[in-house]
């Protein structure tokens, strides 16, 4: 019978191929130390990413209220783009030569997003807490994408710009619409004018 301590001593004498830190060979023009600094980039954005992504998920198990159900789809079907966009960043990495980020402790120590906690928020906190991560995704992708441009790293600003921050601006969007305050429509109406005469 195999104990944990004899399986735990089995992985700790494997030995690496490669370094976190190390910047592999890669043939795509681009000097080791242009490389370097997006692969640093991109795996920051990588563990906020896979943040988001499991933020999303969290509020589609935990979300309540009169619009449950709308929101519950909406966070899945952001938590599969979010997802997408991970494994997007992921393999760039790989692309540069770096090694992408991907245990669950070595992304939540990397993180910039606040950690939420364990118990089931309001919806309104839960949109709150998401649009907050998107401003964070979207202010570092910005910053990244002018980093990459000016340092000739086209495919870098290529992913950010057409993938990362066109869909963390929608989705950013799609959240913010469910924050905007509601007006009952017949008082507005009212006070513009335009309700019924006596």
């Amino acid at each position: 019978m195999t104990t944990a301590t004899s399986r735990n001593s089995r992985h700790a004498e494997s030995h690496p191929i490669q370094a976190f830190s190390e910047v592999g060979s890669a043939a795509v023009a681009l000097s080791a130390g242009v490389r370097a600094k997006s692969i640093e980039s991109l795996n920051q954005l990588l563990a906020d990413t896979l943040v988001l992504r499991d933020l999303y998920k969290k509020h589609h198990w935990q979300t309540s209220g009169l619009s449950f159900y709308q929101l519950h789809l909406l966070f899945d079907k952001h938590t599969d783009e979010q997802a997408e966009l991970a494994d997007a960043i992921a393999e760039r990495v790989q692309t540069l030569g770096g090694v992408s980020l991907a245990a669950t402790q070595d992304v939540a120590e990397a993180t910039l997003i606040p950690r939420p906690p364990r118990d089931r928020e309001a919806a309104h906190d839960q949109l709150a807490r998401l649009l907050q991560a998107h401003e964070i995704v979207l202010e570092e992708s910005h910053a990244m994408a002018r980093a990459a441009a000016a340092a000739g790293d086209d495919g870098t600003n290529d992913l950010l710009v057409s993938e990362v921050i066109r869909t963390n601006e929608l989705q950013a969007w799609f959240i913010r619409e469910h924050l905007r305050p509601q007006t009952d429509s017949s008082s507005a109406a009212m006070r513009r004018g335009g309700g019924a005469r006596p």
